[in-house]
Order: structure tokens, then sequence, then C-alpha cells
């Protein structure tokens, strides 16, 4: 049951891994975009599309990502004091109530949109005139990738409903990981400060998922 939870995890942080560097492309647009603009004088007419473009692209391919490493944000401080069983049973009721239904219609609607966008060929409305449909295809992509790391949220709970515990994430490189790594490599920090820093940051770190419902909640 964790390898089919990890292989679509992994799946989702693929996908959302690859498509972040989209940011890259993104800033090395404005940049330029910017240089052109105010130091040449040579104003491009279609980045504003473009840019739109790419940042919406990078905002949905990584929806399947926040979800799958509980990234999407709580705002319940109840949800936190729960023990697993409960959250999970609540987490099934949401998904089954509001998830499924919401990302099977954005996921059908968007394939329809895409659809009448091809056939029409449809394109941007200035200068340099960009094609749209390759755009509005990520639509039902990114809506089929999040039902699926959903289908594997849920499944996540049916196990932690049997189990009395959350089944262990697929671990990926967190900000807590960043520090360590930074504190480990630091000339200005001793070894016992350091362990002692990393240590009380992870204390830290956990209480704030417990309190959120985040990590692995497994206790």
């Amino acid at each position: 049951m964790q390898k089919i939870l990890h292989t679509a995890e992994g799946i989702s942080t693929w996908v959302g891994k690859a498509f972040a560097w989209l940011i890259v492309a993104l800033m090395l647009l404005v940049v330029s975009e910017v240089f052109k603009r105010y130091a040449l004088n040579m104003p491009t007419a279609w980045v504003f599309d473009a840019s739109n473009m790419l940042y919406g692209t990078l905002f949905m391919m990584g929806g399947a990502y926040a979800l799958a490493h509980d990234g999407h944000v709580r705002g319940d401080f109840l949800y936190g004091s729960m023990k697993p069983r409960t959250q999970a049973a609540l987490d099934l009721v949401l998904y089954i109530a509001f998830f499924l239904p919401g990302v099977a219609a954005l996921t059908w609607s968007g394939w329809t949109y895409f659809g009448d966008s091809l056939r029409i060929h449809e394109t941007t409305f200035n200068a340099t005139p960009l094609p749209v449909y390759p755009f509005k295809a990520i639509i039902p992509i990114a809506g089929a990738l999040v039902l699926m790391q959903g289908l594997s949220e849920m499944l996540r709970c049916i196990v932690c409903l049997r189990t009395g515990a959350w089944t262990e994430r697929l671990r990926d490189a967190e900000e807590i990981d960043v520090v360590e790594q930074q504190l480990a490599a630091s000339e200005h920090v001793d070894e016992d400060a350091a362990r002692e820093a990393i240590a009380s940051a992870k204390t830290i770190d956990e209480a704030a998922r417990q309190r959120l419902g985040g990590g692995n909640r497994d206790d």
C-alpha cells in the first residue's frame, strides 16, 4: 500500500520539480524585457502574455506536488488537535464531498475548453499573437494530476482509519533541511552549538506541524 502511495507522490513530485524550472525562464524573460524596454527602448508586445502563461502553467502544475507533500494551507486550528483517525475521517468526507466533484469538473471543463481553443487555433490579441491552446491544454493535464494525487490521499485516509496512524510521506527537501546543511557547513559555529541549534529548529518545526495537522501526523 505504501508503494502505491509513494508511486503517486513520486509522479507528483517529479512533475512539480520539472515545471518549477519555469520560474527561471520567467525570471529571464522579465529581466530581459525590462532591459530592452528601459535601456534599449525596444519593448516586446508578447512578453506580458507569455509571462502570464508561464506563471499560470507553473501554478497549475505545482498543485499535485503541494497536495502530495501536504503543502496546502490549513486554517482550522482544531484539526491539529484531533487524533489521526478523526483527521482521516474528516479528510475523507471532505475529499468525497468537495474535492472529487470539483477537480473532476475542472478536468472535464478544461478538456472542453482546450478542445474549443484548438479547433479555432486561438491566439492572443496583440501585435505578435501567441497560440493559446497549448496553455489551455495544461488545465486538464493539471486537473488529472491533482485528481490522481487526491485519490492517493483518499487511500491514505482509508489506511489511517484502519491502522490509526498516518503512513509516512515520500520525503523531499524542506526548509529545515536547508538550515541543517547551512549550520553543518558553517565555519563560525562549533559542532555542539550546531547540533543544539538543529535540534531546536526541528523541535519548533515539528510543533508547528502538529498544530497545523501537517507532516506525517503519526502521533
